[in-house]
């Protein structure tokens, strides 16, 4: 099974607690689900789509995906622009606030093929798999058109998983992001929300509220992401009693990890009971340690 995970890449600087020093990294929300998603079920093969540059941190970038043994062939390089870069600031709870330099990242320009777009790359795919962040860098025009190219590739056989990633400082304003997010979420065939998003999106005030939305949406697989608590079924009814992390050190990545996790077992035919357990186990570990991505073994 082929999967492509569409978004983009960057640059991560992890402050360190004293602010003068940080850890450098390579992450992006779609990129960390591609590497948990390929670590967990290296079977599937897992192609990461995006736009890079020539600069140096951008060869290093491609280099640190193709070790996470992940295809690379759907990467485009840009002769114009460089790859964006974010910095992490982490508080005493382990919650993060970012700070972006993306504005002019080679990867708002994905798809863009000079007055039109092409998504022929993706046309092979089994499953692709994107965020609202993915949505939010590209150009109004090209967010149609991928939704438009989308319908077409559903209606083939091919399946959608979509997290609805809110970053309001991304969008124009709070009303084109609920339109876009809205009509994605409501026909991907793995929805992947987080309540927390939800509610500033939707402006609901209770978990509750917020699956019952999802659920008048129609059947579909997937989770709702309520953090510590563990997630609620999309899919089939699921009861369980999930374990919390035995520590929480810098949530970066949780979701992205669940994502990966959950993912992996239900493209590898794991039951929807079991494929909850296996996000939430993935994302408990991930925030046990700084940065977005667990070393290796």
């Amino acid at each position: 099974m082929r999967v492509a995970c569409v978004g983009e890449a960057m640059v991560e600087l992890s402050l360190e607690a004293s602010g003068q020093a940080a850890q450098v990294g390579f992450a992006g929300d779609t990129l960390n689900t591609a590497i948990y998603l390929k670590r967990a079920a290296p079977s599937l093969e897992v192609s990461y789509v995006t736009r890079l540059g020539r600069d140096a941190f951008s060869a290093r970038l491609l280099a640190f995906i193709r070790a996470e043994q992940i295809d690379t062939d759907c990467v485009e390089i840009s002769d114009a622009r460089r790859v964006g870069l974010y910095a992490i600031s982490t508080d005493a709870a382990g919650e993060r606030s970012f700070t972006y330099w993306r504005e002019t990242s080679a990867a708002r320009q994905m798809f863009q093929k000079g007055a039109g777009c092409d998504f022929a790359a993706l046309q092979d795919f089994d499953v692709v798999y994107l965020s609202a962040i993915t949505l939010a860098i590209l150009p109004e025009r090209v967010r149609s058109e991928f939704y438009n190219w989308a319908g077409g590739f559903r209606g083939a056989g091919g399946r959608i998983a979509f997290d609805s990633n809110y970053r309001p400082a991304l969008w124009t304003n709070s009303a084109v992001a609920k339109k876009e997010i809205g009509r994605w979420s409501k026909f991907a065939d793995f929805a992947l929300p987080s309540v927390d998003d939800e509610m500033q999106i939707y402006g609901e005030n209770s978990v509750d509220d917020v699956a019952s939305r999802w659920r008048d949406w129609g059947p579909r697989d997937g989770a709702l992401k309520c953090g510590p608590g563990g997630p609620i079924s999309l899919g089939e009814p699921v009861e369980a009693a999930y374990p919390a992390a035995a520590t929480v050190v810098d949530t970066t990545a949780a979701g992205d990890s669940f994502n990966g996790g959950y993912l992996a077992a239900r493209l590898t035919g794991a039951p929807q009971a079991e494929a909850l357990m296996a996000g939430h186990n993935l994302a408990a570990r991930v925030v046990g340690v700084k940065g977005a991505i667990l070393p290796r073994g």
